[in-house]
């Protein structure tokens, strides 16, 4: 079952066009080494597929949402949410 979960999500890649990156493509699109990015996939804590358990294959897109992952607001960001918070509780009141 796994196996065929993979080849659907790699074709629904091909319809996409999506050309899933292998390990040295995203390395340097994540600017990290391979030694690290071999750690990642083995703790399980990036997304990627390994078709008939050989090599990965990682997905731009989910890469760039990794990347992305657990944001830090700035100051004025937070400011601004104390701000509004504050506001909208005035109201309640």
């Amino acid at each position: 079952m796994k196996e065929e979960s993979i080849l659907q999500r790699l074709n629904s890649l091909v319809e996409q066009k999506e050309k899933p990156l292998n390990v040295k493509e995203a390395c340097k699109y994540l600017d990290i080494s391979q030694s690290y990015l071999y750690k990642l996939t083995h703790k399980k804590q990036i997304p990627f597929f390994k078709p008939n358990g050989k090599k990965n294959y990682f997905l731009e897109s989910e890469l760039r949402k990794w990347l992305l992952r657990n944001r830090h607001s700035s100051e004025q960001e937070l400011e601004q949410k104390t701000i509004d918070y504050i506001v909208n509780e005035t109201k309640l009141v």
